[in-house]
């Protein structure tokens, strides 16, 4: 039961890794065409060993670590698998690990919903879109309440939740000026450099990476299976990167369903910090079903879309 516990986490984690990095792989192929062969292949074996070793493996780790200071590094990374005072140091600061993370997650969520632009996968989606002005009021109050109810449970619960929202929008300040910086990067008349082009990928990258990791931790508090599931859906995405992205980007619900497995991941992470175990099967299955669901819709919406062209073509 431990060892299928422990696949299903891995895969669960590969795929939320990999679904939520979609939009990092487009901007990457992009970049990469205009760009010379030489920082190509430098970006595809070197960045890959940055963005898995030192962004996915060593990010939370030192989440960790930073969440119970008095352990030592190799505690923490053997704490998951060991009984003993360091796995019950983790479980008893879980809390705390797990309301930053989840108000990180929901707000991004929130972000989505109201400010991005996006394909309407459900009903309502769009109606949130033109509220776009309420996303500020709805987060705020949403900490609120957050913070009010783990006041009474444990400050340092409440000052995480505080610490979840301030790391998002710091976050979300460094992408949108990333996303100005692409549009430089993607011009023809831009004169960039092939090393500037990479050194803003690593950076680009390392940011949407820390949406995979803080969410990685709905699935397990194990660094060791963090960094193997994590490790797997960056290695996927590489190879995407480089040979079926168009093919990836002809999908248009995959964001959605990336999304809204956030939304349930934050929920979770959430509702755990409050005392409510949600058995530890349940985050890869809700993974699962809801990245499922969106891909389904997406290939339907594919083939009816190939079906009208082919309609189209045979008229004229």
């Amino acid at each position: 039961m431990e060892i299928l516990f422990i696949i299903l986490t891995i895969l669960g984690l590969s795929l939320f890794e990999i679904i939520t990095s979609i939009d990092n792989a487009v901007i990457n192929a992009e970049v990469l065409s205009g760009m010379g062969k030489k920082a190509r292949r430098f970006f595809l074996t070197w960045g890959f060993f940055f963005a898995v070793i030192v962004v996915r493996g060593v990010l939370p780790f030192l989440i960790v670590w930073a969440t119970i200071p008095n352990l030592g590094p190799f505690e923490v990374l053997g704490a998951s698998f060991t009984s003993g005072l360091a796995k019950e140091a983790i479980e008893e600061a879980s809390p705390i690990l797990l309301m930053g993370g989840g108000v990180f997650l929901i707000f991004l969520f929130f972000n989505w919903l109201f400010l991005e632009p996006k394909n309407f996968g459900l009903r309502g989606e769009a109606f949130f879109q033109r509220q776009g002005a309420w996303f500020f009021a709805v987060v705020s109050i949403l900490l609120l309440l957050i913070v009010w109810f783990s006041l009474r449970m444990n400050p340092l619960v409440a000052f995480s939740a505080v610490a979840g929202s301030t790391a998002f929008f710091i976050i979300h300040g460094f992408r949108s000026y990333a996303e100005e910086k692409e549009k430089n990067l993607l011009s023809k008349k831009s004169n960039i450099s092939d090393i500037s082009k990479v050194a803003y990928l690593e950076v680009l990258d390392a940011s949407f990476s820390i949406d995979g990791v803080i969410g990685a931790f709905a699935f397990t508090l194990a660094v060791p299976l963090i960094l193997i599931g994590n490790g797997i859906g960056a290695l996927v995405l590489r190879h995407l990167t480089i040979s079926n992205i168009d093919r990836i980007k002809k999908y248009r619900f995959l964001k959605n369903g990336a999304m809204y497995s956030i939304l349930f991941l934050g929920t979770i992470m959430v509702a755990d910090a409050f005392g409510a175990h949600v058995p530890v099967y349940i985050t890869p299955f809700v993974t699962f079903g809801t990245v499922g669901y969106f891909f389904y819709k997406s290939r339907v919406d594919l083939k009816k879309m190939e079906q009208d062209i082919k309609v189209v073509i045979e008229n004229k």
